[in-house]
């Protein structure tokens, strides 16, 4: 006797009936969430949208900075050898073509060590560390970032020389903020056009409208701040400037 179960035919058709009833049933939802979209623009008196102007620059000015540090058991000692080792840092950013760099205060520093003095350990003076930075604020990009490549140099003079990270400025942004702003505000009148247009309705003077934080970003970062971000890591950014706006709907 064949026993083998008998397929239900109803099952597919079940399955196919409950599938139509939920995308009949997603539809009717999203119809009536786009329907009462439209009838809150059709029944309001005023639209509130966000517009924004990006546009990539380049940095137009560097912040670079360089210190040298120098060790001596007196402090005259020290004085010396840091003035011989500054005179050979400016000669080594002339001669990249450098001749503006502004020379910072002196940092002086007692020297330490652990010494034992009758059977107990105290702290004794050793000497002196002076320290100096070099400033540049300059426009010729490349050769700074030339010569910063080229500071091995200084130190097979024997020269203890270190660096910090160099800082790219981008100087236009008072200037280009009002253009920006300007371009922010059409872009958000075109997009209360467009959504006011799908209630019926159309767009007249403008209400109200309120600067967003102006945003320098490294180039094509999606990073914010809600203070505002002004990046100096990079050499390409984006700027990025926000509008809210009010309009009166006719």
């Amino acid at each position: 006797m064949d026993r083998r179960p008998v397929l239900n035919p109803a099952r597919p058709h079940l399955l196919g009936l409950v599938a139509g009833l939920f995308l009949a049933g997603g539809l009717v939802v999203s119809a009536t969430l786009l329907t009462r979209t439209w009838l809150k623009v059709s029944d309001a008196e005023s639209i509130g949208v966000t517009g924004a102007a990006r546009r990539n620059v380049e940095s137009d000015l560097i912040l670079w900075r360089g210190t040298v540090t120098v060790e001596d058991t007196t402090l005259l000692g020290a004085q010396s050898t840091l003035q011989s080792h500054t005179e050979a840092l400016g000669i080594f950013l002339r001669r990249h073509g450098l001749t503006n760099a502004s020379l910072l205060p002196i940092v002086i520093q007692r020297t330490t060590s652990r010494i034992e003095r009758g059977g107990d350990s105290v702290t004794a003076n050793t000497g002196f560390r002076l320290s100096r930075t070099a400033e540049l604020r300059v426009p010729q990009i490349d050769a700074v970032l030339a010569m910063d490549a080229d500071t091995g140099e200084l130190v097979r003079q024997g020269i203890e020389f270190t660096t910090f990270s160099p800082e790219f400025i981008w100087t236009k942004a008072g200037e280009a903020k009002v253009e920006m702003l300007a371009d922010a505000a059409a872009d958000a009148r075109r997009r209360a056009e467009q959504i006011a247009s799908q209630g019926g309705r159309g767009i007249s003077r403008l209400r109200s409208a309120r600067m967003g934080v102006f945003q320098v970003t490294p180039l094509h970062s999606t990073i914010t701040s809600g203070d505002g971000m002004n990046d100096t890591s990079t050499r390409s950014k984006t700027v990025t400037a926000i509008v809210h706006a009010s309009f009166s709907l006719n």
